[in-house]
């Protein structure tokens, strides 16, 4: 073999093992980012937050026939309340739903507009010392809404899956943190209601105990059982929602820890657990 064959040959050789590294390499890469598709995708779907706080909104529908007129006065001050601050709960939880569908459009080959969802953010969110909305999570939603316009505004030019990541979590989570603290309120608002609504019946059924009544307190005794199930249901429902926020709020965390190591194994089988317990919980609050 002639030395000049012998230097093609090896320059052949060191162009397919560089070609096999970089092909390798851009193959964990896209494996990686579907990875951080799935888990936005998921955390995006979760659901939950959104039936809750209508129901914690409705609430005093739902209390006000069994209210005493004292009771009812102050029940319906609480009811202009909850009606006020409901678009700013709701607006809370689109701002992170958003932020997950644009991470999970950055981590994808399609491009698709998400300005409309922008528009749908509204003006702000308000301060609410009732609900544990505080002027930190005004802050987040103002700096998060403002990342989301840049992004979506520009194309998505100049922004990968780490920029987003990096620049998002800080917020992100704070605004999460925001949410988990609602769903705690309309959970106890949901306690307070069930006491009310219960206690009627554990008062009044032991003293009906004449022979006429009887068709009454079955019919009550009924009733009561049907609504302790409600009750019991959606509890079980609070604490999926929360089990899901959680676990968006960790998964985060978690891949802006990793974010300069999104191709390790190990870190896509992290992120693949996350995005398969969340689908989990969306499916047990669907079917519960």
């Amino acid at each position: 073999m002639t030395p000049r064959l012998h230097l093609h040959r090896t320059y052949a050789s060191l162009v397919l093992v560089l070609a096999s590294v970089l092909l390798g390499g851009c193959a964990a890469g896209n494996v990686s980012l579907q990875e951080v598709r799935d888990f936005a995708d998921a955390s995006a779907r979760l659901g939950g937050y959104s039936e809750l706080s209508s129901r914690y909104r409705d609430t005093y529908l739902r209390e006000q026939p069994y209210l005493t007129p004292a009771a009812d006065r102050l029940a319906r001050e609480n009811d202009a309340k909850r009606a006020a601050a409901y678009e700013d709960f709701i607006s809370v939880q689109k701002a992170v739903v958003l932020y997950m569908q644009t991470l999970s459009l950055l981590a994808g080959e399609t491009r698709y507009d998400l300005s409309p969802a922008i528009d749908d953010l509204g003006a702000g969110l308000k301060a609410n010392a009732d609900s544990g909305l505080t002027q930190r999570h005004v802050a987040a939603y103002t700096g998060l809404t403002r990342l989301l316009t840049r992004t979506i505004a520009s194309g998505y030019q100049g922004r990968s899956v780490e920029t987003m990541v990096r620049d998002g979590d800080t917020d992100l989570q704070t605004l999460i943190d925001g949410m988990i603290t609602l769903t705690r309120l309309y959970a106890k608002t949901n306690e307070n209601e069930k006491k009310t609504v219960l206690g009627i019946f554990d008062i009044e059924i032991p003293f009906s105990s004449r022979p006429q009544d009887r068709m009454l307190v079955t019919l009550a005794k009924v009733h009561y059982l049907t609504k302790s199930q409600e009750y019991k249901l959606i509890d079980k429902r609070y604490a999926m929602a929360l089990q899901g926020l959680k676990k968006v709020s960790d998964g985060h965390q978690k891949l802006r820890d990793n974010i300069s190591n999104m191709s390790a194994v190990e870190v896509r089988h992290m992120l693949a657990n996350y995005a398969r317990d969340l689908r989990l919980i969306r499916e047990n609050l669907a079917n519960n």
